[in-house]
Order: structure tokens, then C-alpha cells, then sequence
């Protein structure tokens, strides 16, 4: 993994001598850390305008404000979690972090759990599996004892998943749970953790708190833009750490990092939006510099594509991917991600339509049980948006002479299919219908009362549901397959 500065470092500080930087060097780099009451703490990350850098932007000091008011008003303990899982391929910055300058998120964890009276930080990490060895895990341990602090540190290791990085699922997986967003959304900073009030963000908005804190608002405010003060941290194709200040041209980025060729470039991940050529040349990496050419700065990953590539099966791949990471909670994600999926496959051999991916992409829109469904649907609009041109090349002859390269990144074994099957024997349903009373949103009946698509995909929360019907059937038309071995999941 490439790391680089433009500028000033601040939370790349010291990596151009440490490969790591224990707590000596970060002391004598970075100065010790105050002690913040709740109330100047809110202060401080007003002042800084600190928001967090996992994706949604909320304002720091907002969060932990509700958790005091929580706390205050349940006369209870807070908890403070971590969110270092980085569930989305592409996005780097944050593993970096914890492994090369760990100390920086510590600190910030520590700060906010002094204030709001937590005796516990929680670190949420993606489990790295069967890797002989786990450098995450081991520069945490070898951080915490470093400190000696008399704030406990726990490490919580989660399914290495699209969605188990999103606030809901980590705090299930913390309580013991299966690390799933939960059906119904839920406010951390009311019961999080234990069911105490709990402040959540990722690894990189703790280490930004480290540096304000640390250094004061108006040496924070020396880099970055008037509605952005600071740096920020990006993860660029897969591969580089970019620090940055906030404010500087996207183009600048690229040329630095060698990929000034670039034809397209998705900012934000995969719930983020395609950019075009244009588009770069004008954007600016701050939230509001993004809004301004119709993008968002999401969670800081930068994924360029070339000329060589087909953007549209780079899209499609990564909307396969999309659909199978879904956790199965809700109709968006269970009818509408593979809908969305397959009407953008269909593009590709000029068989579908734009007006078909519109329509997938608007089910259950703002219905789902998390944001997943909705960022995956503003990626695909993007993508018709940008490589408009590529879609008619695609529909007039059914396709390009572009491969697809898969310059997005996306984990191994991605396209192994990862759930069980519901499969349906036509030779023996009778359209009873029980099956669909019994997976309501996985399974749909057409006009004649019968199953609509005969191999169904089963997300692991309704496997239960899905044996019950093989059993259930009066028809004895439904089987159940398996994965296949060694399936990531």
C-alpha cells in the first residue's frame, strides 16, 4: 500500500521515517493530548466544522451531543466504538491507518470517551480469515499496550462484508448478534452498544479529532477550505492512501498519483457517483466541491477508469456484487438490487434499456432498512448519466470492442455464489402460493398464482425461512442448494 502527502501531513506525519509510529515517535510528533470535558469537546468539533469520513458527513459535534443528552437523561454510562471494518473494496485509507499511525485514532477514541464518561473504546476490525497474519490486529494490541491507558480497549473482529460496516450492523455484531444492518433503524447515540448510549464513527474521523484536538482549531483551519477546514484521507484505485487539503482540485490527485489519463473516476465508493472528464477538471475534494459537479466526497475512495475498459461492465460487475452483499432485511434489498443488477446487465448487449435501470433503481427507493439499495442506485444513475455515449455504441451493436478490465476492485472470489438457492420444480407446483406467505419479498407470484422465477437467491437471515418452506410445501416443489464450497459469505 502507497502512501502520499500533498502538503502538509497531519495524519500522514512520520510515515516518511516510521513504517509504523509507535507511541514515542507520535508523542514527539503530535504533542500530548488535553483532557475535554463533554461540552468543550462539542465546542472544539463545532469550531473545527469536524464531520465524519465514513460516508454519511454528519457533524461531529451533533453526535456527541446526543449521546450526552442520552446519557444525562438515562442517568447512564456511554460507550465509544470504532468503526474500522471497511467493508468496501476500493477503500483503504482506514486500515492504514490503524496499522502505520494507530495511535492518532487511539487518541481520539480516548478523548471522546474521557469526556462522555466511557470506562470502554470498542475497535470493530474486518477478520482477515485464514491470513497466517493479521497486521491490523497486531498494531492495535502492540498500541494499547504501548499507552498503558486506564481507558480499556477491546478489539471486536467482524465478517470482512459490504454491509457490515454500516453503524447498525457493527453495533449488532459488538452485542453478539449477526453483524447485520437491524430491520428497523436505530439511534446509537440512544442504544447502541449494550444498549447504552453509544458514539459511533470511523477510524479516520477519531484521528481527525486527535489533530484538532491536539493542535486547536486555528492551526486545524491552516489547511483546507473555508466549509471544510483540514485534510482529508482517500483511498485511491484500490491501492494508495492520498492525504490531502480539503479544497484541492480532484485533478491535481490524479496527476500525483499517475493517473491523469483517467477517462471517468468514481468518487465516494460504491454508493458514490461517476464524474466525467469535465467533471474531474472542475471538481474539488471537499464535500461541497463534489456537490457542485453532482458528486459526493462519500467515503473518500477515488476509483479511476481508463479508456481501455467498458465502464458499463465495469458498472455491471459491480452491481452483481452489490446485489449479492445484501442482507436480505427488506423488499429494496431483496427484489430491487438484483432487478437493478440485471437491467444494467442487459445494457450490455443493447437487449435493455435506461428507462429499465430507472425503473429498478427507484424500488423501494428511501424504503430500505439501510442505505444500501439507495447508494447503489445513485451509482447506477451515475453511470447512465456519464457513459451515455457508451450506451448507445452498446444498443446500436449489442456491445463495444472494450474488454472488461475490472479496474474496480472487488474482493476475491466476488462472482462464487455466496447464499443458499431457493430452487422451484415447475413439473410439480400447483401454485398453492404458501411459499410466498412464507418469504414474503423473496419469493413473487405472477398473474397465475405461481412462483415468477424458478432459482432464487436466499440471504442468510431467511434461510430459516426458506428451509420451512421446503418442508412446508404441499407440492413437494421446492429444493434448497447449497453454496458453493468455500463461497465467501
Amino acid at each position: 500500500m502507497r502512501t502520499l502527502t500533498l502538503g502538509t501531513p497531519r495524519l500522514t506525519a512520520g510515515l516518511d521515517q516510521h513504517h509504523r509510529v509507535d507511541h514515542t515517535a507520535h508523542r514527539e510528533l503530535h504533542g500530548p493530548l488535553p483532557q475535554l470535558g463533554a461540552d468543550d469537546l462539542i465546542t472544539l468539533a463545532g469550531l473545527g466544522s469536524l464531520r465524519g469520513r465514513g460516508g454519511a458527513g454528519f457533524p461531529f459535534a451533533r453526535k456527541v451531543r446526543a449521546v450526552q443528552t442520552s446519557v444525562l437523561r438515562r442517568d447512564s454510562t456511554a460507550r465509544v466504538v470504532v468503526n474500522g471494518t471497511e467493508g468496501e473494496p476500493g477503500s483503504v485509507k482506514d486500515r492504514m491507518l490503524l496499522t502505520r499511525a494507530p495511535h492518532l485514532v487511539l487518541d481520539g477514541a480516548e478523548l471522546a470517551a474521557r469526556a462522555l464518561g466511557s470506562p470502554e473504546v470498542v475497535i470493530g476490525v474486518a477478520d482477515e480469515g485464514a491470513r497466517a497474519a493479521d497486521p491490523v490486529l497486531d498494531s492495535l494490541r502492540s498500541a494499547v499496550d504501548e499507552r498503558g491507558s486506564g481507558t480499556v480497549f477491546r478489539v471486536v473482529r467482524m465478517p470482512d462484508r459490504f454491509v457490515s460496516g454500516q453503524a447498525g450492523a457493527l453495533v449488532q455484531g459488538i452485542n453478539g448478534r449477526v453483524p447485520l444492518p437491524p430491520g428497523t433503524p436505530r439511534r446509537t447515540s440512544e442504544s447502541g452498544v449494550a444498549g447504552l448510549p453509544t458514539l459511533l464513527s470511523n477510524a479516520e474521523t477519531y484521528a481527525q479529532l486527535a489533530v484538532l484536538a491536539i493542535g486547536g482549531a486555528d492551526r486545524y483551519a491552516q489547511e483546507g477550505c473555508a466549509s471544510q477546514p483540514g485534510t482529508v484521507l482517500l483511498s485511491v484505485s484500490g491501492d494508495t492512501v492520498v492525504e490531502t487539503a480539503a479544497g484541492t482540485r480532484l485533478s491535481r490527485l490524479l496527476s500525483a498519483c499517475g493517473l491523469s489519463s483517467a477517462r471517468a473516476v468514481l468518487v465516494g465508493g460504491y454508493h458514490g457517483a461517476w464524474l466525467s472528464g469535465e467533471e474531474m477538471s472542475r471538481a474539488r475534494l471537499s464535500r461541497d466541491g463534489m456537490s457542485e459537479v453532482g458528486g459526493t466526497l462519500g467515503a473518500g475512495i477515488v476509483l479511476p477508469v481508463t479508456g481501455d475498459t467498458c465502464p458499463l461492465g465495469e458498472t455491471a460487475r459491480v452491481l452483481r456484487y452489490l446485489a449479492r452483499e445484501s442482507s436480505g432485511q427488506c423488499g429494496p434489498c431483496v427484489r430491487g438490487m438484483p432487478a437493478l443488477a440485471d437491467s444494467f446487465v442487459r445494457l450490455l448487449s443493447g437487449e435493455g434499456s435506461p428507462e429499465d435501470v430507472l425503473v429498478a433503481a427507484g424500488i423501494g427507493e428511501g424504503k430500505g432498512a439501510c442505505a444500501h439499495p439507495d447508494g447503489s442506485a445513485v451509482f447506477a444513475r451515475s453511470a447512465l448519466r456519464v457513459f451515455s455515449e457508451d450506451l448507445s455504441t452498446h444498443s446500436l451493436t449489442g456491445g463495444c470492442s472494450r474488454p472488461v478490465k475490472g479496474e474496480l476492485p472487488l474482493p476475491d472470489g466476488y462472482d462464487t455464489p455466496a447464499h443458499p438457492r431457493l430452487l422451484v420444480d415447475w413439473s410439480r407446483c400447483d401454485g398453492h402460493g404458501l411459499c410466498a406467505e412464507l418469504l414474503p419479498g423473496l419469493v413473487q407470484l405472477d398473474r397465475n398464482g405461481f412462483p415468477e422465477e424458478p432459482d432464487i437467491p436466499v440471504p442468510g437471515p431467511l434461510e430459516g425461512d426458506a428451509e420451512l418452506s421446503v418442508r412446508m410445501c404441499p407440492a413437494l416443489a421446492l429444493r434448497i442448494r447449497a453454496p458453493e464450497p468455500g463461497a465467501a459469505r
